[in-house]
Parts: structure tokens; C-alpha cells; sequence
């Protein structure tokens, strides 16, 4: 029990609290407005570069941690870093490949996870 006295409850509860207002954000969108799921991704998405690129975003994750870089926003966020390091390093054509390597371990878990799900599920159609 003693690895409960090493977890820093403060920084837990910020985590929470932040991703939980994320996804809030999220489920009014889908509640109260006519966007579909897709469009709320990409807005979460261009969100979180918009404020990573301007430097505002770095604030949330140094608040909340990974409440503020699991979802998508933090995505978005990630893109843009490795964007400007990417121009920084290597010009021009860092801003093409800086997001796309900065983000590479979360893009290929994200289609591993998403193929293993795909063979343990049995998808149904939605019924209108």
C-alpha cells in the first residue's frame, strides 16, 4: 500500500477535471447543435493545433496533464508542436513531416487498438 502515499491526488483530480470538461464540451456540441461526430473532431482537432501553435495550449497540458493531451484536442496540440520543431529542424518541409512523426506512436496505436477492436466486435448498422 505504500504506492498510494507516491500518487499525487491533486494532479489526478486536475487530470480528471480537465479531460471531463473536454468531453462535456463535446456531448453539448452533439446534444445542443445539428454537427455530426465527425465535424466535432475535426473542430476538437483544429482547436487544439490553433492553441498549440499559438502557445496557449501548453498552459492546459502543464495544468492537467494527460487530461489535456488524450483527447483530441491534445491530438491537435501535438500536430502543431512537432509542426514548429519540425520547422525549426528542417524548414519549409518541417511543417509537413514535424506532425505527423511527433504524433506517429499515437496514430499506428490508434490503428492497431482500432483493428483488434474491429475483429472482437460485431458492428450493427443504425437504425433510423
Amino acid at each position: 500500500m505504500d504506492w498510494l502515499q507516491n500518487i499525487d491526488w491533486l494532479q489526478l483530480l486536475k487530470c480528471f477535471v480537465t479531460g471531463g470538461a473536454i468531453c462535456v464540451i463535446g456531448q453539448i456540441l452533439i446534444d445542443k447543435t445539428k454537427l455530426t461526430p465527425a465535424r466535432i473532431l475535426v473542430l476538437f482537432v483544429t482547436t487544439g493545433v490553433i492553441l498549440g501553435g499559438l502557445g496557449i495550449y501548453q498552459y492546459i497540458v502543464d495544468f492537467a496533464g494527460a487530461g489535456a493531451t488524450v483527447p483530441l484536442t491534445g491530438f491537435g496540440y501535438n500536430l502543431a508542436k512537432g509542426a514548429i520543431k519540425g520547422v525549426k529542424e528542417f524548414g519549409l518541409i518541417g511543417a509537413f513531416t514535424g506532425g505527423i512523426t511527433a504524433s506517429a506512436g499515437g496514430i499506428a496505436a490508434a490503428v492497431f487498438f482500432g483493428y483488434i477492436a474491429s475483429l472482437i466486435s460485431k458492428p450493427k448498422m443504425k437504425k433510423e
